[in-house]
């Protein structure tokens, strides 16, 4: 990866590609960087993360995200479409437009491809103990309520071009795929494939979801990390995933860590009161949640195994108290699975 920061940041400081444009996708203003000296000033890019699924760098008010070799630049193209879709604007951070001749000209120059997004303020480690899980389950009920046009999902016919479905159950397939790739040998390899095989085809995007619902704009990869602060306010970033589908799969994750353990039951009645009190439409009405949560859940609790053994195996690192409680999950839903039988692909 220190080949492509240098590659990426080089670019950046010569000025290939990737003007810095005045206004974001919804016509917005760019903040300014505070930094800057004045408009004559050339911004230094800083890389502010480097992981394996991506690198961002900051470019003065701007932040410039590389995405994942394995990125589909239509399908990117696709999201980002739905992520500046009007009754989105003050849900998620829109996009800033770049011209397709610069955004070639990056990926020519990097191999990879990349969009640019305003610069915002992250929930820092500081606040954690005190994380907005409201303020989160209240922009996942209003992005679940963005109005969407005409349009097909997954290239299937309709009006208009077609939606990119939500990306949540094809992450749960690659995380294995990364989990057998990384770490073939360990016994926790197999604690969680095992999990893995009693999820039903659909929650790993192997075949169609059942009807669930009416589907929904849907980020796909919810958690505190996508929450930003921009213009005062809190929105959501990172629409890797962002698609159409069942917006259950938003509350997938804190639902699959309250079951494990990780995240208190005061916290878990919080987030799921502040969503339904939204109007958020992903569970029904008076009715128990876990009828819809329980598959979702249990995806995401082999998701967050298989990429917490991946991780600890790439950097040869023990795995930490979050991981096992992750890995005692899947131990549960296997033994579960074999009692009830309910684990038809």
């Amino acid at each position: 990866m220190a080949a492509l920061r240098t590659l990426v940041v080089g670019t950046l400081r010569d000025g290939a590609g990737l003007p810095l444009p005045a206004t974001t996708a919804t016509g917005h203003p760019v903040p300014a960087d505070p930094s800057d000296d004045g408009p004559a000033a050339v911004p230094d890019p800083q890389v502010i993360a480097d992981r394996r699924d991506g690198l961002v760098v900051r470019f003065g008010g701007l932040v410039v995200k590389v995405h994942d070799p394995s990125t589909d630049p239509l399908l990117l193209a696709a999201r980002l479409r739905l992520a500046a879709l009007p009754g989105a604007r003050d849900v998620l951070v829109p996009p800033v437009p770049v011209a397709a001749a610069a955004l070639a000209e990056f990926t020519a120059r990097t191999g990879r491809v990349a969009s640019v997004w305003p610069a915002g303020v992250p929930l820092s480690a500081e606040e954690l103990d005190e994380a907005p899980w409201e303020q989160g389950a209240v922009l996942l009920a209003r992005l679940h309520a963005v109005p969407l046009p005409r349009g097909a999902v997954g290239g299937s016919a309709g009006h208009g071009p077609p939606h990119p479905p939500v990306g949540a159950p094809a992450r749960v397939r690659r995380s294995i795929e990364r989990l057998r790739g990384s770490a073939p040998c360990r016994p926790e390899t197999a604690l969680v494939t095992e999990a893995y095989e009693t999820l039903p085809r659909w929650a790993v995007g192997e075949a169609p979801a059942p009807d669930g619902g009416r589907p929904a704009l849907t980020h796909g990869d919810w958690h505190l990390g996508q929450l930003l602060r921009l213009g005062g306010r809190w929105r959501l970033i990172d629409v890797d995933d962002l698609g159409v589908g069942d917006p259950v799969w938003d509350l997938a994750r804190p639902a699959a860590w309250f079951a494990v353990g990780v995240l208190g039951p005061d916290v878990w009645r919080r987030f799921l009161h502040s969503y339904v009190s939204a109007g958020g439409t992903a569970l029904p009405s008076g009715a128990d949640p876990w009828a819809r949560l329980d598959v979702p859940a249990r995806a995401m609790t082999v998701q967050t195994a298989a990429v917490a053994v991946a991780h600890a195996t790439e950097l040869d690192e023990p795995l930490d108290d979050v991981a096992l409680a992750f890995l005692d999950g899947c131990r549960r839903i296997t033994r579960d699975n074999g009692r009830s039988g309910s684990g038809e692909r």
